[in-house]
């Protein structure tokens, strides 16, 4: 057997064990437990910001008459 046929056999080797090992996920890389990636402190500030703003602005429009 050649040097090539060789290493060519040893990257099939390696690839049909790579393909064997799909899906199969360990689980220290599966997410655990219940972690937010947003935590509550600036979900409540975001929803504080859309609601003031909008509020703001509904008071702007009616004292403004309406009319931008």
């Amino acid at each position: 057997m050649t040097t090539s046929r060789r290493l060519a056999d040893r990257k099939v080797e390696k690839f049909e064990k790579n393909i064997n090992k799909r899906g199969a996920v360990t689980d220290s890389s599966a997410k655990k437990g219940n972690n937010l990636a947003v935590g509550p402190v600036l979900i409540g500030f975001f929803i504080f910001v859309v609601i003031g703003s909008s509020l703001f602005q509904i008071i702007r429009t009616a004292t403004s008459g309406g009319m931008a």
